[in-house]
């Protein structure tokens, strides 16, 4: 079975330096990377179904962005944003695409790593070649955000696997249909045991911070700025909506369609926020749109 190389870059905020961990699947010398970018509260090891299914194409570069997983976390939590993010990414980039053939990725990103995929490919000069938003889109659902905001700032404690899984699973139920096996992977990849033996979510409980921050001027800012870096993407995009989806309305994804890189949309059945793209049918549209197979 192929596995993964862990890996870390060493990256810069307003406080200080952090690594952000990274996981690397494929030829280290194939120069034709995909970049995969999880959401708020999951990790890397998210993409592990669909960096196998693509490794023999390209190598693909999974990062678990800060305060998340393997990474390090911000000595500002305040810095929990997306400006911070983006400048990580480029620092992996650096190192990416350091001394390769070619200077460019495609990118696939999963709600928050779908922004973040929308902040790099909004630069001049922008390495992304092709980008996937995976159900996410410059205009986010405020009642949808504080229910993501809450289950974030939840500082839940288990005494057993069993109790956390559950609590993922229920939590993670607009994910679709899943079989025990993967919801136990779902789960597992985002939990781990304390110094006294309890089972908690692996992130800081930091992230909270800003969404808690957030006034209705300050959506309204953020909104404005997402859509200008959606107006300024050249590259071609798709967009991947659950069709149940409470972040991505179909108002915002039609209208995504009609502007900026013009994006094509996939819409995906039985699903809500956000489709995990562990299956076969699903990293099948990925697959579809990055090399035409």
């Amino acid at each position: 079975m192929i596995e993964a190389q862990i890996k870390s870059v060493q990256c810069l905020s307003m406080s200080g330096l952090h690594h952000m961990a990274y996981k690397e699947w494929g030829d280290a010398d194939n120069p034709n990377v995909l970049v995969c970018v999880h959401g708020v509260t999951r990790v890397a090891d998210d993409f592990d179904n669909m960096a196998r299914a693509l490794a023999g194409d390209y190598r693909v570069v999974c990062p678990d962005v800060v305060g998340r997983g393997r990474s390090g976390r911000l000595r500002n939590p305040q810095l929990y944003r997306l400006p911070q993010y983006v400048s990580d990414m480029i620092t992996l980039l650096a190192r990416v695409l350091a001394n390769g053939e070619r200077q460019t990725v495609d990118w696939f990103g999963t709600s928050m790593g779908g922004l973040i995929g929308l902040g790099v490919a909004a630069l001049p000069d922008s390495p992304i070649s092709k980008m996937i938003l995976n159900d996410i889109g410059p205009v986010l659902d405020p009642v949808a955000l504080q229910r993501i905001g809450d289950y974030i700032g939840q500082d839940m404690r288990f005494h057993t696997f069993e109790e956390a899984a559950k609590f993922i699973r229920d939590v993670s139920v607009p994910f679709g249909p899943h079989s025990d096996a993967e919801w136990h992977k779902l789960a597992s990849d985002v939990l781990r045991q304390d110094s006294d033996g309890m089972w908690i979510r692996h992130y800081d409980m930091g992230l909270s911070l800003p969404f808690r921050s957030a006034t209705p001027e300050s959506a309204k800012t953020d909104e404005e700025g997402l859509w200008a870096a959606y107006d300024a993407v050249r590259c071609p995009t798709l967009l991947v909506r659950g069709a149940e989806s409470d972040l991505l309305s179909p108002a915002t994804a039609a209208s995504m369609t009609q502007r900026g890189p013009r994006a094509t949309l996939v819409e995906i059945p039985g699903v809500g926020h956000a489709p995990t793209f562990v299956h076969d049918e699903q990293i099948a549209i990925v697959r579809k749109f990055l090399l035409n197979k």
